[in-house]
């Protein structure tokens, strides 16, 4: 009969620091040292005083790990002899030791498929998501909670039994038909409630029409910068990407894109995300007479539409569509708040239905009493309102924005576009400047922007510039923290 000392080896590996009582942490290292052969069949396990004693840990931790072996049966106690470990673990079976599972959780990527690795090498998400000048992001410090808290503790107050159960549908038919009048008076889009799908944000409304209606294979057009998101959700569904071209008047194809017609076309329209140009009414119409005579699909993404602060809003490209070939989406995070995670996807008549029950396959609609909230919410006039004002808000740190940008560039190669709507606007930079370095350095010192080459298809022959949001910045924060950015962008002028 052998003798093992366990001191020496677990003294390496259990971690008083950790969140995992010592007494799972010792049970499951004794475990592996069984499986892994470090103690092999028929050896002596000491008593749990004696290991106690040499771990510096209490006899009862010892005592749960011996106890927790011995019901599972990796070891056995002998009467008047001991504890020692069962032959369970076949000869032919080799598992990898503590060392090589340690070494193998360092390259975890190692296992994932070609898909995986093309979406986790091209995230975009950052783990800052609020401050100067973080895109995109609304300011969630100035949303009407108390009200929004009061509709939620009625809505809960007695909620239908159908609210708590899988939902189903296409979401809750009274936020559908809220969603569809809001979108045909502000928006112009031509819909009923029966063709609004609520989704939870623009990235499942993208998937789900990535899931239904495309094949490995099938091309999309994408514009070129666009938006991360989009771009990543359409490589990592195996669609492949065609970028276009953007100009002063949105996506620009050329004779040689029009000539390889795609199954998709994703556009941003009313607000080019990120250079934030308009397109033309003349590339409307060809785009969607191209779509019809073709049988493609465009994915128009209509993010925040809501905020325009010069002329009238621009009425969407679905309202336009006789062909039924726009599938049209948006989102309550830039008008609400991020967490909110609600959105809608409006669809042709055709797939309505063949889309609702996709939806339910794949997701299983919920949430039905934060969406009744929200119809609520919308019904009783709180939800313009609350545009109205965040417009006010977001026109006037704009302003001050652009107002830094003239004082420090004015008269040199720095110009902001795209400044005429949304939570964001595109500071373009001249070509010798490295946007991503500065966003680095920036960002080092408080202030997240992100490099605008990093929106285009190939980083390295996209255009250098800054995308900045202002939305969630205090008004008298604005200044200060451009001056840092100017900083950084002054050393290359």
């Amino acid at each position: 009969m052998r003798t093992f000392n366990l001191s020496d080896y677990l003294l390496q590996y259990l971690d008083k620091a950790s969140g995992t009582p010592r007494n799972r942490q010792l049970y499951r290292l004794m475990r592996q040292a069984i499986l892994d052969r470090v103690l092999p069949a028929d050896t002596r396990l000491p008593s749990s005083r004696d290991l106690a004693t040499e771990l510096a840990i209490s006899r009862n931790t010892v005592l749960y790990a011996y106890e927790q072996l011995l019901a599972e049966g990796y070891v056995e106690a002998r009467a008047g002899s001991g504890t020692y470990v069962a032959d369970t673990v076949p000869d032919t079976v080799h598992l990898p030791t503590v060392a090589t599972r340690r070494v193998a959780a360092i390259h975890e990527t190692a296992h994932l498929s070609q898909r995986g690795h093309r979406l986790v090498a091209q995230a975009g998400a950052a783990t800052q998501q609020w401050g100067a000048f973080v895109p995109g992001v609304p300011d969630v410090t100035q949303f009407p909670h108390k009200i929004w808290n009061t509709l939620q503790s009625k809505v809960w107050r007695k909620p239908p039994i159908a609210a708590l159960t899988y939902g189903h549908g296409g979401g809750y038919q009274p936020l559908r038909e809220v969603v569809a009048e809001y979108l045909k008076v502000s928006r112009s889009v031509d819909c009923e409630a029966g063709q609004v799908v609520i989704t939870n944000g623009i990235h499942q409304s993208i998937d789900l029409c990535l899931r239904l209606l495309s094949d490995p294979g099938d091309v999309a057009w994408v514009e070129d910068p666009c938006y991360w998101g989009a771009r990543n959700l359409l490589s990592a569904s195996g669609v492949t990407i065609r970028p276009i071209k953007v100009d002063a008047e949105g996506i620009c194809p050329s004779e040689a894109d029009l000539a390889a017609v795609p199954r998709f076309i994703f556009v941003t329209p009313s607000h080019q995300y990120p250079l934030g140009m308009v397109m033309s009414l003349a590339r409307r119409r060809s785009l969607l007479d191209y779509a019809r005579r073709h049988g493609c699909w465009i994915i128009e993404d209509d993010y925040d539409s809501e905020f325009r602060y010069s002329g009238r809003p621009l009425a969407s490209l679905q309202g336009m569509d006789s062909g039924e070939r726009v599938l049209y989406m948006g989102t309550f995070s830039k008008t609400m708040f991020p967490g909110l995670r609600l959105g809608y996807l409006v669809l042709p008549q055709a797939l309505s239905k063949p889309f609702v029950t996709g939806m339910e396959e794949l997701h299983r609609s919920g949430q039905a009493p934060l969406q009744a909230t929200m119809a609520e919410f919308m019904t009783q006039g709180h939800f313009n309102s609350h545009i109205r004002r965040m417009r006010l808000m977001y026109g006037a740190r704009l302003e001050i924005l652009q107002q830094e940008i003239d004082s420090h560039f004015e008269g040199t190669e720095v110009q902001a576009v795209g400044s005429d709507a949304g939570l964001h606007l595109a500071l373009r930079l001249p070509a010798r400047c490295d946007d991503k370095l500065i966003a680095r350095l920036a960002l080092e010192r408080g202030v997240a922007v992100r490099p605008l080459s990093s929106y285009y298809h190939d980083a390295s022959q996209g255009d250098s510039g800054l995308v900045l949001g202002y939305a969630c910045v205090d008004d008298a924060n604005i200044a200060p923290a451009f001056e840092i950015l100017a900083k950084q962008i002054k050393a290359y002028l």
